[in-house]
């Protein structure tokens, strides 16, 4: 295992470092055709955008979907990056696709979520890497909140002399119904920076989004309140007929007015209303998901209602309202939650429960 601040401090960021303004990664979630990607790419404005992104090789949760173009899109990105200067990245899976995407001189890789995931797919990419010293490669986050998996993953790339390394966030999966596609979950990405604070970390708000009309927000908060050095936003010359993800792909015009209206404030200026604001931001994104499982908790309870209606039980079960309030007030003792709080905050729930069971 390699000493985390040996790996923090051993990061080369001279990629990163370069720019003289947050970097900007942009371009279809897909390379479709080549004639898309050129017309993404001519209509973006440079001075906002440093890098090209698109899909090769896309991985789907069921088969007979659309997967990728595969190679020949390889080449597409190559002519890109040279009638453009643009830098150009795309996803890699397995030792192939770097193989692949090295042999076309593909600037950047990136590692999916699903890929991160798997220590097993990870080492087989970073054992393709040895010897590339000079390659940048981005690691996504896993799909799960697991801050170990994610270091592990830079650890692992690490360990054959990739130095030139950043990680994206792109939100992680859960289980219950959220506004995003991927809650943002902005503690662990603290956690992060506390632990590995030189390596560049890139947002991903289309992926957290999952929808064109949250993307500017996330952005707002990555930038303003996190201090990402980076955006990853899919864009798309024609988002509504995008072959995947249509409904978080922009146009070319709508990024670049999202880009002009994130204003790059002074740090230092701002840092004390940063940091309450940053703790405000996680506040409020507990609140988010206290009310999405208390909606989920008045569901069940109705549920539960109507069964009790159906087989003629009693609404109130007072030996299982006092197992339910006992075992919570254990619980919220062990985690430092005082019992007064615990029990008003479950009484409340209760009547609310058996009001609902009522009709």
């Amino acid at each position: 295992m390699i000493e985390k601040n040996i790996l923090n401090n051993s990061i080369d960021r001279s990629w990163i470092e370069k720019f003289d303004k947050p970097l900007v990664i942009s371009g279809p979630c897909s390379a479709e055709s080549e004639k898309q990607i050129k017309e993404t790419a001519i209509r973006m404005d440079t001075s906002y955008v440093q890098v090209f992104r698109a899909g090769i090789w896309k991985p789907r949760t069921k088969p007979n979907n659309f997967e990728g173009i595969g190679k020949v899109g390889l080449q597409w990105l190559k002519n890109l990056k040279k009638n453009t200067g643009l830098m150009v990245a795309t996803e890699v899976a397995n030792a192939e696709h770097v193989k692949l995407a090295l042999s076309f001189d593909i600037d950047i890789l990136w590692i999916g979520a699903r890929s991160t995931a798997s220590p097993f797919t990870v080492q087989e990419i970073a054992d393709s890497l040895k010897g590339k010293e000079e390659q940048i490669i981005l690691v996504k986050n896993p799909i799960h909140p697991d801050l170990e998996l994610w270091i592990g993953a830079l650890e692992r790339l690490f360990s054959k002399g990739v130095k030139k390394l950043g990680v994206i966030h792109r939100g992680f999966y859960t289980y219950k119904t959220s506004k995003y596609r991927n809650q943002p979950n902005w503690n662990i990405l603290l956690n992060f920076r506390s632990i590995l604070p030189r390596i560049p970390i890139i947002c991903d708000p289309s992926h957290i989004c999952g929808n064109k009309k949250g993307i500017l927000e996330i952005s707002k908060i990555a930038f303003h309140f996190f201090r990402c050095d980076g955006l990853m936003i899919e864009s798309h010359c024609d988002p509504d007929n995008a072959w995947s993800d249509a409904k978080q792909q922009i146009t070319p015009e709508k990024l670049l007015e999202m880009l002009k209206n994130l204003i790059y404030s002074n740090y230092d200026d701002e840092k004390y209303q940063n940091q309450l604001d940053s703790l405000r931001i996680l506040i409020d994104e507990i609140d988010e998901n206290i009310i999405t499982l208390l909606a989920e908790r008045m569901k069940i309870s109705k549920k539960l209602g109507i069964l009790k209606k159906k087989y003629n039980i009693a609404l109130l079960q007072k030996n299982r309202w006092e197992y339910i309030l006992n075992k919570s007030i254990k619980l919220g003792k062990e985690l430092g939650v005082s019992e007064e709080i615990i029990e008003e905050i479950f009484k409340i729930l209760h009547k609310e429960s058996i009001n609902i069971q009522k009709y």
